[in-house]
């Protein structure tokens, strides 16, 4: 690791809100891809969304191919912050945006991807960062983990409103080029989906230094370090045992209700410091207003 990167992980929550706040219009002409009622838009605000975030990474680092695209491409190494804030801002924007700028922003990605290739030095196998397959696998380990975040942690969703939000969510695929007819459409699917890439899986020296990064990064604020060893904890122990046993973790002890508890005060507070950054209590408050009145605000 270079002195540039423990330095980088400073700034994260700065860096995360601006990114929020980016994606969230001001007056927008429009409901998006998605609208102010649909469960994408209230999952979203669920205190587990952190959680939700790094399992994700976790799975998706687990992919050869898709691991290799990150690290050979990305500047994940000089400013590991930085790309988080970037896919931060690209959730945003689909997620609350009008429609033609999520376009927009999922277009500059698909642009991005067509440039993204080589060959992973574990498996020999070429890769495209384009390939429908890969950004499948990024999708559906993204959506698989918002719903078990929230299962372990956050405010479970009963089972129409899990199927509904997959189902949503299809759209978001197709936005960055799988066709829609691959995408699962319900958590059924989901999961024979992800068994069925469970194979191909394994954890690459590269899957595991991004990710011994992400799990304990350097040069975090103390009191952040206290609250990202939570979100550390629940991420593990809200992955399937066979990538827990992938990544060499052992089973993580019971989640008893006081520690569910201690995490959820910690996903708290952090949400409370992310509110208190410049824009983002007034980008919340016209999501809920926008959620109250189901019209553009």
């Amino acid at each position: 690791m270079t002195a540039d990167l423990y330095g980088a992980a400073t700034g994260l929550i700065e860096r995360s809100a601006a990114a929020y706040v980016s994606g969230v219009p001001e007056d927008a002409a429009d409901d998006g891809l998605f609208g102010p009622a649909s469960i994408t838009w209230q999952v979203s605000r669920d205190l587990a969304s952190p959680v939700a975030g790094l399992r994700s990474l976790l799975m998706q680092a687990l992919h050869p191919l898709a691991m290799a695209g990150v690290d050979q491409h990305s500047g994940w190494r000089r400013d590991p912050v930085g790309r988080l804030a970037a896919t931060s801002a690209y959730l945003a924007t689909v997620t609350f945006g009008e429609r033609a700028v999520a376009e927009q922003a999922a277009a500059r990605v698909r642009r991005i991807h067509d440039h993204v290739r080589g060959a992973d030095a574990v498996t020999g196998r070429p890769y495209a960062a384009g390939d429908p397959a890969l950004l499948l696998w990024v999708h559906g380990a993204l959506v698989d983990s918002v719903l078990a975040a929230g299962n372990l942690v956050g405010t479970a969703l009963p089972a129409a409103d899990s199927n509904r939000y997959v189902a949503e969510m299809v759209t978001a695929a197709e936005l960055t080029g799988v066709p829609r007819r691959l995408v699962p459409s319900n958590v059924p699917e989901l999961d024979l989906y992800i068994a069925s890439v469970r194979p191909a899986l394994r954890c690459t020296p590269a899957a595991a230094e991004s990710m011994a990064y992400l799990l304990d990064p350097p040069d975090l604020d103390e009191d952040i370090a206290e609250i990202w060893q939570d979100i550390r904890d629940a991420a593990i122990a809200a992955l399937p045992r066979w990538a827990r046993q992938m990544y060499g973790c052992g089973a993580p002890p019971p989640l008893t209700p006081g520690r569910r508890t201690e995490i959820r005060q910690s996903l708290g507070v952090l949400d409370a410091m992310f509110v208190g950054q410049p824009g983002v209590l007034e980008a919340r408050q016209r999501i809920t207003l926008r959620m109250r009145t189901g019209r553009p605000a």
